[in-house]
């Protein structure tokens, strides 16, 4: 289980970054996109500030990277 985790730590950072991007911009685009309507937003907007949030996760490997 921690298998993963392990390989990601052993990818260069250049490429950690691709594979954070290829992951969760996909992954919060679609949740705003579904979710952008409940919240009175039209669908595409709501993929916009999915791909906002989505891109926290990336931020915070950014800022773990420049503290090592």
């Amino acid at each position: 289980m921690s298998l993963l985790p392990r390989w990601f730590e052993r990818q260069p950072f250049e490429r950690q970054i691709i594979i954070f991007a290829l992951v969760f911009d996909p992954i919060g685009f679609a949740v705003g996109y579904l979710l952008g309507p409940e919240f009175g937003v039209e669908p595409i907007l709501g993929g916009v500030y999915g791909l906002v949030a989505a891109s926290v996760p990336l931020s915070l490997l950014v800022m773990r990277e420049a503290n090592r």
